[in-house]
């Protein structure tokens, strides 16, 4: 969709969840989809989990439709639940940790209402999806009250990146860990926690997807036709040499943070080459309201225009981009984008960070690489 502003480890061949290899995981997960009536319960707090958790939803569904799908994630995993499943992404999907202790109150508040549905429902497994800061308390909590329900954690915290003690207190919480890097399951052995490799869900996605054109949403609009120099149409042909993604984030606080630097860098850009457009990735509907205000703000909407919803097949359509720190850097590398790393949080959330992260590099394909293949520039480098 196009807008313009001026309108027990053991690791596993790499497959995703939507492969053959979800026959395996379902047995693991120990959900018993002969039985009627059976309950699952998950939990998933941003965008990337939402999008995740409706790819094993979809999965679940297949192999067991009889099985009911309770809790709390986003729209895409609510409009596969066809049930009482609340879409609480907008009101979660926060980053720093200014921001969390600012809003304390209400996830306090979630925290016991999650605790209370869950003890309603008597689901035969909950499924935590990411998320690690709610739903690591969440699998403590649960134990400790349901000794004997199953949890299972899907997408595993980057505790190599911040606390591998933690793994000791997560086995003492978690039944299974379902790892989506093949080096992670080896961190949970020690532990006697069960873990095993069931691939990244994007390594099948974003093939099939950047060989799709991107949809766009009105273009027959004679104000984007008029304004912006990339059309909509741009998005249907291979790489267009003059066009630069923005990729902000999927976070309010992110996009008001990180958006201002991307579009000052493009401004500059395109007094260097006047031929230079800008397409900006909005998760939502809500978010390019704050992309499009930004930008009338600054007098900046002749050159850009915004993609809603369509941050993979915008992708592969850019020439080069600036991402965000998060999943969008792996999207990007999936997606053999040339790109830049851009990341800034408040002063408190970063000097918290620097104290406890133990890794070199804050993006993932340059962790994977264990070097700088996408230069990063964080906090203070980031202007």
């Amino acid at each position: 969709m196009v807008d313009n502003p001026a309108g027990r480890a053991e690791a596993r061949p790499s497959t995703s969840i939507e492969s053959t290899e979800r026959t395996e995981m379902h047995s693991s997960i120990g959900i018993d989809s002969k039985r009627r009536g059976d309950i699952v319960y998950f939990v998933a707090g941003e965008r990337s989990g939402d999008n995740h958790g409706a790819a094993l939803l979809k999965a679940l569904r297949a192999r067991a439709p009889t099985m009911q799908f309770l809790g709390r994630g986003g729209p895409r995993m609510r409009a596969i639940a066809n049930g009482k499943f609340r879409d609480w992404i907008d009101e979660t999907a926060v980053v720093g940790l200014w921001e969390v202790i600012r809003r304390y109150p209400f996830f306090r508040k979630q925290f016991q209402a999650t605790i209370s549905e869950i003890d309603a429902a008597r689901p035969s497994a909950v499924v935590l999806i990411d998320y690690p800061g709610f739903n690591l308390r969440l699998a403590h909590a649960l134990r400790g009250k349901f000794s004997e329900l199953k949890i299972i954690y899907y997408i595993s915290p980057q505790v190599w990146a911040w606390n591998r003690r933690r793994v000791l207190q997560m086995a003492r919480s978690i039944d299974l860990m379902l790892c989506i890097f093949p080096f992670e399951p080896e961190l949970y052995e020690e532990s006697g926690l069960r873990a095993i490799f069931v691939g990244h869900p994007m390594t099948s996605v974003i093939p099939r997807e950047n060989a799709t054109p991107a949809r766009s949403e009105g273009s027959g609009d004679e104000t984007l036709k008029k304004t912006s120099p990339h059309p909509s149409s741009s998005l249907r042909s291979a790489r267009d040499d003059n066009l630069i993604g923005l990729f902000p984030g999927s976070r309010e606080r992110e996009v008001k943070k990180i958006f201002p630097i991307m579009r000052e860098a493009a401004a500059e850009l395109g007094h260097e080459n006047p031929d230079l457009g800008f397409a900006v990735s909005a998760a939502s509907e809500p978010l390019a309201e704050l992309i499009r205000a930004d930008l009338y703000g600054k007098h900046a909407t002749g050159k850009f225009f915004i993609v809603r919803g369509e941050a993979r097949s915008l992708m592969a359509k850019v020439n080069v981009g600036m991402v965000a720190s998060g999943t969008a850097t792996l999207e990007a590398a999936l997606s053999q984008l040339p790109f830049v790393l851009i990341y800034r949080v408040a002063w408190l959330t970063y000097v918290a960070a620097r104290l406890v992260v133990k890794i070199k590099y804050l993006g993932m394909p340059n962790v994977l690489a264990d070097r700088e293949i996408v230069p990063e520039f964080i906090q203070h480098k980031a202007n």
